[in-house]
Parts: structure tokens; sequence; C-alpha cells
């Protein structure tokens, strides 16, 4: 029997080696059990932050996390299972539409969802501003609701895939998140964990997006459809352009509110298209031969949305709340707008309140912000570019320092750029 040492594992990667399944099994489990220090494995991370993982690597390491913890056991379901992931946007409340829409359409969608750290939204934040609704459902609930309605947003219970948490945090503190092999581990461990049969991944890129250079973005991309194929679940990835805002609405409430108006057959055009293709993709996958197109449009999968509200505890009826204090930003000067910059404005939805800096911290259902404007629109002096939504006067203010940097006003014509950039995998 092989035995093996936190510092051999360490050196080995250190050194350029490749790791084995056996030391892989070994270091997470010891880890898990609390026999490898966290500076131990802190120093493993950043080993792989430099030096990588290879694919027979990678495809373990995740394997050890998945085996970490409990796999939902979707099988038996009457309708085949498929899920999205999105890698995290501004004002991307797609979830909230594209869920019940794919439900609609005769899919069941186990839509595990997490909460918004920074610049980035959190799908349970969102759909938290709506009176009475849960997060938290147990698996008996969620399996039940799946086979009843179609369709469940929740919170992802802590028996998936658990040495994810543990990792996270200790990334979180050292400097490492920004690797391809310990994103593609932590989502695809999770996503595969929770027992759907195919997934859509909405990789995102761009000025508001977690990896802003294409390349960059088709690698990770590449690599979680490699993750996901290789664990048996069909995946797929499509990267969306993520330099302005998904849609007006930047916020809890505020998005919520946006995401009823586009299953209404409203909303913007943006948030439409990005929902109609990923759930082409998703009914796709499962070899569901409908147009998601004609159950947005007939009211079909509002209906849907009304009844997993609901179910979950919800009043689908009731009135969002809404934030006390209000304050339009208003143009300087004429001109064109050349760009409405989407991490700024992220930024100053989470300075609002919408967002948080730590995971503990609270937020408020009502804060965020409204683009009044969108690139290549012409505006003059006075014109509201903004509207900004706040809980207190402080946090208004701290909106109303940041939105400035936020729009780009200028002389020339603007040409559009597209939204859905490219797909990667069959």
């Amino acid at each position: 029997m092989t035995v093996f040492s936190a510092v051999d594992v360490i050196t080995t990667k250190r050194d350029g080696g490749t790791l084995s399944d056996g030391a892989i099994e070994w270091i997470l489990g010891a880890y898990m059990r609390g026999e490898v220090a966290e500076e131990q494995m802190s120093a493993l991370l950043m080993t792989i932050f430099f030096n990588g993982l290879v694919p027979a690597e990678l495809r373990t390491w995740t394997g050890q996390m998945i085996a970490s913890g409990e796999r939902l056991d979707l099988r038996g379901l009457s309708r085949p299972t498929v899920d999205k992931h999105s890698t995290g946007g501004v004002g991307d409340k797609v979830s909230l539409i594209l869920a019940p829409l794919v439900a609609a359409c005769g899919a069941a969608v186990p839509q595990l969802s997490g909460r918004g750290l920074g610049h980035t939204g959190g799908t349970l934040d969102k759909l938290e501003s709506i009176p009475g609704w849960r997060a938290t459902l147990t698996n008996d609930e969620i399996r039940d609701q799946l086979e009843s309605i179609g369709v469940v947003v929740c919170a992802a219970g802590p028996g998936l895939a658990p040495v994810d948490r543990k990792l996270y945090a200790l990334r979180d503190v050292t400097g490492t998140v920004e690797s391809i092999p310990l994103i593609a581990s932590s989502i695809m461990s999770k996503k595969i964990a929770e027992g759907t049969g195919a997934l859509v991944l909405d990789v995102k890129v761009g000025r508001g997006a977690f990896i802003k250079d294409h390349e960059r973005a088709r690698v990770l991309a590449a690599t979680m459809v490699a993750l996901g194929t290789d664990h048996g679940v069909a995946t797929v990835a499509q990267l969306t352009s993520m330099d302005a805002p998904l849609g007006r609405a930047v916020g809890n409430a505020l998005e919520v509110s946006e995401s009823i108006d586009v299953l209404k057959g409203r909303g913007p055009d943006d948030v439409r298209e990005l929902t109609l293709g990923l759930a082409r993709i998703m009914v796709e996958l499962v070899g569901i031969g409908i147009d998601p197109e004609t159950k947005l449009d007939d009211g079909s999968a509002y209906d849907v949305y009304r009844q997993m509200i609901q179910a979950q505890g919800g009043d689908p009826d009731a009135v969002l709340p809404l934030a006390p204090r209000h304050e339009m930003f208003v143009a300087p000067r004429d001109g064109i707008v050349q760009s409405v910059d989407a991490l700024t404005v992220g930024i100053a939805a989470w300075r609002l309140g919408a967002g948080r800096a730590r995971k503990e911290d609270p937020v408020s259902a009502t804060a965020g912000v409204v683009c009044l404007v969108r690139e290549g629109d012409e505006v003059t002096a006075g014109q509201p570019l903004f509207e900004l939504h706040a809980d207190d006067d402080d946090h208004l203010a701290r909106g109303r320092d940041t939105i400035a940097g936020a729009v780009d006003l200028g002389e020339g014509r603007v040409g559009t750029r597209p939204l859905l950039l490219e797909r990667v995998g069959k």
C-alpha cells in the first residue's frame, strides 16, 4: 500500500510532475478529515495555480470532489433532466426565466443556485425578494417538485461536493481563485453531483465578467465540457458577451420584476435573446423537439414560473419591495453612448447595497441600478442615464460616486456587437 505525505504531493506538483490518482484521492480525503493543514493545502493550490492540472489529474480531482459528499439521485423522473450554469454577470437574471421556460417544454430543470458576491448577482438573493419564497429544500422536496412542476430553483445542499466549500474559501484568501482547473472542478463537481443528465454552461466574457479574455473563456468552456462529458453528463457551453449589463435592471427585486416582464412577452430584447439561445440548446440536449419561443409567447413559461414560486412558499402576485431612496443620474452633456460598462454598473449596484463583499454579509432586496440608455443611444444634457435605488442616503451616495464612470459619451456612431459569441461542444 502506497503511503502518501502532503509534502511529497506538494513538491511533485511544484516540480512539474503529474499526481497519481491515489495521491489526489488521498490528499483531498485527508484534507476533509483534518489531516492536511490549511497551509499545506494552500501551497498545493498555489502550485496548481502556476502549473495547472493535466486532463487526467483534473478528471480525478473533480471525481474526488464529487465523491466527498452525496450525489442527488434524479433517476426515475418522468422527464429528462437538464440544467444551466452561468459563470456570473451583471444583470444576469436569465435563470429566473430559463428554468420555467425549459420546464414548460417538457424537461425537468434542477437549478441548484448560489448567492451573489462582489459585483455579480446571485439567483437566490433575487428570488428571496419575493415574500415567503424559500431557498432551502430537502432532496425529497426537490424530486417531488421536479416531478410535479418540472423545475426547482433552490440552494445546493451541504452534502453536495463538501470539499469544494473548503477549497473555495481557501482559494479566496490565497489568490488562487482564477485558476482554470480549479474554477472548472469547482463548478462541475457541484453540477455533476446534483444528478442532472445534461448541462448548458453560459460562460461570460468581457468587461463585466470574471474572465475578460475570449481565448481564456474558450479554454475554461472546453475544460468544463470535457469534465461533464467524462462524468457522463451531456455538456455544451455557450460563450456570451458581458461587456454591457444584461437587460436594464441590476439588483434583486428589480431583476425579478424584469424577469416577469420577459415571461409575459415584454422586457429587454437582449434578455429574451440569451434566454431563448440557451433554452434551445437545453431542449436539444435532451431530445425535445419544441421551439422554446412558442412556450414563452403563449404564457406557458409564466404559468410554470408561478407554480414554482408557490411551491416554494412564495406569493407570485405579491408586490415586490421598493427602495425608499431613488435618484436619477443625468447626462453631463449631449452625445452618443459609446458604451455602458458592465463592471462599473455592477460595482455601483453593489455599493448601493445589492451585493456583498463577504458571503456572510446581508444584502438589500431593493437596492440597484436601472440602466435607462444603451450603447448607441443619442442623449442630451440633463437626460436621465441611470436610476439609482438604495435603502438609505449613505448607500445612495456610494452608488452615485461610482455610476459616473459607467457611461462613455462620444460623437461617433456605434456598431452593434453580438451577444451569443461561440458554442463549445457538440
